[in-house]
């Protein structure tokens, strides 16, 4: 059961593609090299692949390597949770907006190997002003695999500001001064 202020308050709106948002099918790539939910530049990090779905959903994966573990040869469930973060957070570019986590309550259903690829799907449900909900599931093996970890989550629209207020100058600037536009805007684009 879910908190209530995952719940859409009564006048939320059903989610609205942008109209320049990946077509379903399409990669959505790294927001920012050295993200360590999805950047290539992390060599620890999850390296999570996402592809545009139907609507305002996504899919998206990730391979459980021995860094990411907890106990012993079983994923950390922090490490899950980032991945359903990950996920969550990449369904803003379906919106093209930028926002950033308020809130994600996950479950934990079943324990997931190392060296498992886990598969997972993501739906943004509602939008209301700047809030907008979320939820994912994570299954072991495959689409039709069983279901390992499940999350609702509250994202809320934010300005670039956010991000350049609060982060450290060095990679603010770097983000910035990259040539390529789409990657420029995509650095600040999810997650606190």
């Amino acid at each position: 059961m879910s908190s209530a202020s995952l719940q859409p308050p009564a006048d939320a709106q059903p989610p609205v593609r942008h109209p320049d948002a990946p077509a379903p099918g399409e990669p959505l790539g790294a927001h920012y090299e050295h993200c360590f939910g999805c950047g290539p530049g992390q060599p620890h990090g999850l390296h999570l692949e996402a592809r545009a779905g139907d609507g305002v959903s996504l899919t998206a994966e990730f391979t459980v390597q021995p860094a990411h573990q907890g106990a012993p040869g079983l994923a950390h469930g922090g490490v899950l949770a980032t991945a359903l973060d990950e996920t969550l957070g990449s369904l803003n570019w379906l919106l093209r907006t930028i926002a950033v986590t308020g809130r994600l309550e996950t479950d934990f259903v079943a324990p997931v190997p190392v060296g498992t690829v886990l598969h997972l799907e993501a739906e943004v449900t509602a939008v209301a002003g700047r809030k907008i909900y979320s939820r994912a599931t994570g299954r072991i093996g495959g689409p039709e695999g069983p279901v390992a970890v499940r999350a609702e989550a509250l994202f809320i629209e934010v300005k670039v500001d956010h991000f350049t207020e609060h982060g450290r100058e060095q990679e603010i600037q770097a983000a910035m001064s990259d040539p390529d536009q789409i990657r420029r805007s995509r650095a600040f684009e999810v997650n606190p």
